[in-house]
């Protein structure tokens, strides 16, 4: 079978001997991540928290007294297949909850069938339009593109930009993101002199940005995108001999976007989570202690830099492993009764208070906007 289509089950070495100290069925998690494929970048450390917490849990007693197994399917970063793959975790392999959709494509692929048969949800995407309008079984972990462009608005405003020009992605997070950056321009006093998109695929991108050069008054370039694309844009910006400060999205919080573009990605700010400057955070910060943990874990387990994304799956399991523990069940509708009801959980993303109208429950001061210097992560804010 091809490796987009295979099925991985986690913690094999689990389900192999450990399970035999429980004496109760193992609790599925379902999941269906972009391990390969454009988004790979992204799906990848996120599996790999996933396995890796799974195995500790499961090593420090499981849940209510049962053994979690993971249930995994990669969509190649394909959303049709994310959809085939959805309907096999709820139909053939029965899970109590699923976690996934790496992206916004993916996951708004998955969501009709799994509101249908009411199992809990949890997106890692970052569009906006995941849970808004509320969804009774879904709920989201990242950082949403509405917060991503008021985190960037204010400190454009901050720095006297108010002529932009905005450089996004044809896929669904790009998209979303377009729409969410137009909508809140006004409100921060920023014009969009020029209005440009890119395909992910692409592996050329110096047309657009040269109108975008030519455009006359254009103080910054905004560019919104997630995998390989937006590090390209960054490289065509610097062939172009584009000195204007350069944003970007949340979509490339990953250290592979910092060695993808190289040398022009100096200077660059975007909004992220606290999990990329987990080191420079003040003792003071309660997250520190959460980023800290996760960054030694990661680090130790996979030999390699965390990622943001690997966070969201590691705030994804911890909040459905504590949604159940609350209801002391799997019952789905319990379970997610108790999902909505939480309130003060600390995570990677920031502090989570979920509310009948919201699923996501962070508020813009989870963002932290960093700059990029000499290849590694700064905060500005």
């Amino acid at each position: 079978m091809k490796k987009s289509i295979k099925k991985l089950v986690a913690g094999t070495a689990l389900m192999l001997g450990a399970f035999g100290a429980f004496a109760a069925d193992p609790i599925k998690i379902g999941s269906v991540l972009s391990v390969t494929g454009p988004a790979a970048f992204l799906g990848e450390p996120e599996l790999q928290t996933l396995q890796m917490y799974v195995d500790d849990i499961n090593k420090n007693g499981g849940v209510i007294g049962r053994p979690l197994q993971l249930v995994h399917y990669d969509d190649g970063s394909d959303a049709n297949k994310a959809n085939g793959f959805a309907k096999r975790l709820i139909e053939d392999d029965k899970v109590d909850a699923i976690i996934g959709g790496t992206t916004t494509g993916a996951t708004m692929s998955m969501v009709p069938l799994i509101e249908r048969a009411g199992v809990p949800f949890i997106s890692l995407g970052g569009a906006v339009v995941i849970v808004e309008p509320v969804k009774k079984f879904t709920f989201k972990v990242s950082h949403n593109d509405r917060m991503a462009a008021e985190k960037i608005y204010e400190d454009m405003k901050r720095r006297g930009i108010t002529k932009v020009a905005l450089f996004s992605e044809t896929s669904g997070f790009g998209q979303s993101g377009r729409k969410e950056s137009e909508a809140m321009a006004a409100k921060y006093g920023i014009t969009l002199v020029a209005n440009e998109t890119f395909g992910p695929k692409d592996t050329d991108m110096s047309p657009q940005l040269t109108k975008i050069k030519n455009t006359p008054g254009v103080q910054a370039v905004y560019i919104f995108g997630l995998g390989q694309g937006p590090a390209i844009a960054t490289k065509n910006c610097k062939q172009l001999s584009i000195t204007l400060p350069i944003y970007h999205s949340h979509g490339v919080a990953s250290e592979e976007f910092i060695k993808l573009a190289g040398a022009a990605a100096e200077g660059i700010r975007l909004p992220a989570s606290a999990l990329l400057v987990a080191d420079k955070l003040p003792a003071s910060d309660p997250q520190k202690p959460v980023v800290m943990a996760y960054t030694k874990a990661f680090n130790e387990r996979w030999k390699t830099d965390v990622s943001t994304f690997g966070g969201h799956a590691y705030d994804a399991l911890m909040l459905v492993t504590n949604a159940i523990k609350k209801a002391n069940t799997t019952d789905k509708a319990k379970v997610r009764d108790a999902l909505e009801a939480t309130k003060g959980y600390v995570g990677t993303g920031g502090l989570v208070n979920m509310t009948a109208a919201d699923h996501l429950g962070l508020d813009l001061s989870a963002f932290r906007l960093l700059e990029i210097r000499k290849g590694d992560w700064n905060l500005v804010q």
